[in-house]
């Protein structure tokens, strides 16, 4: 079973043995699931987006870790240990930009570290790998409630916020980061209509976070990526809430391309910047964002569409994240806590367990 299997819209669910991710390169259209039963399908599917979203990958990577260990210890169970690391560099491998990737495998290295090499180790990794799986959702919960406790205290601005990118059920184990935020405050009635950037190349908004809303009945607004400084001046939109990718020490915060340009539009226009992101997101051992390996990909996702060629054959830049200062975050929103304008003194306290909110 799947934790928490009432959530209405999820990406990953774990029946008898078999990972099953929702191929999110067929959404809105198409529900089609894919069984992986080996690691090498999970690599597949985060390499090729099938499953997308820093904290469902670093999810989908534990389970893959545990598939992994059947098959070795399968065939050796004295020598498994060393044979599975291979297996867990490949899943580290696949994207390289998320740390919650690393941070699922760290985790998984760890409960491999205590086995002893002739005892099967699948059931306890499959179960270890859940419960990182539930973990991540009830931490969604917690933020949720802490992000709409934010937009409460200021109810004098604008009852509309902004989203980029898909940060919801199918980027987590399920409720969401930024949208476990606008999903709370849509309950709590704190919000009235959300704005949707379509997010090219991949339309993760347009595809991803408008079907999610529209499942859930949230008034929802789609528009081009470079429509968003004049819905920001249009209409009253007070809060541009994101999710992220990794978090620098400093503060500084990768996350889907084109949320740099959003936080600056935010500032120009009044606007908040509330990024939410669970702690293993959070990358301490890393300072700035100029640190962060920005993953490139193919030329085709610009200059294709569904198939399509649509661009002139030319040099294309295809970075799939970009860096947010932590300058222009009003609001880090984590399960532990929230801090406003975050640095490196209110990160290292966040993350020592004392509480900021």
């Amino acid at each position: 079973m799947t934790p928490d299997s009432t959530m209405k819209v999820k990406a990953i669910e774990w029946q008898a043995g078999t990972l099953l991710l929702l191929d999110q390169r067929l959404l809105p259209h198409q529900e089609v699931w894919v069984k992986c039963n080996r690691v090498e399908e999970v690599v597949a599917g985060i390499r090729d987006m099938v499953v997308r979203g820093a904290p469902a990958i670093g999810i989908a990577a534990a389970y893959g870790v545990a598939l992994a260990a059947r098959t070795r210890f399968a065939a050796d169970p004295d020598n498994w240990k060393a044979d599975v690391e291979v297996d867990l560099q490949l899943l580290e491998a696949s994207r390289p930009t998320a740390v919650n990737l690393s941070w699922a495998i760290k985790q998984m290295r760890r409960q491999i570290q205590g086995f002893q090499q002739g005892r099967d180790p699948f059931r306890l990794l499959a179960e270890f790998a859940a419960r990182i799986h539930q973990a991540d959702i009830e931490a969604n919960k917690v933020m949720g409630q802490l992000g709409a406790k934010i937009l409460a205290e200021h109810q004098e601005q604008g009852r509309e916020v902004m989203t980029h990118c898909n940060a919801g059920a199918l980027a987590t184990g399920g409720y969401g980061t930024a949208l476990g935020v606008i999903r709370a405050a849509w309950e709590q009635k704190l919000i009235d209509r959300v704005h949707v950037n379509e997010t090219r190349p991949w339309w993760q908004g347009s595809r991803l976070t408008a079907w999610e809303l529209q499942q859930e009945g949230i008034p929802a607004t789609l528009h081009v990526d470079s429509a968003a400084a004049h819905q920001m001046k249009t209409s009253p939109i007070s809060w541009v809430i994101v999710g992220a990718d990794r978090i620098t020490a400093e503060g500084d915060v990768a996350n889907k391309i084109g949320t740099y340009q959003l936080a600056i539009q935010a500032l120009h226009h009044g606007a908040g910047l509330m990024v939410v992101a669970p702690t293993s997101t959070l990358d301490m051992d890393l300072d700035y964002g100029e640190d962060i390996q920005i993953e490139e990909r193919a030329a085709d996702e610009v200059l294709y569409a569904a198939g399509q060629r649509i661009g002139a054959d030319v040099e294309v830049a295809n970075p799939v994240f970009d860096v947010t200062p932590a300058d222009l975050v009003d609001y880090l929103v984590t399960e532990k806590g929230v801090i406003h304008r975050p640095d490196k003194a209110k990160l290292q306290k966040l993350m020592s367990h004392k509480s900021m909110h």
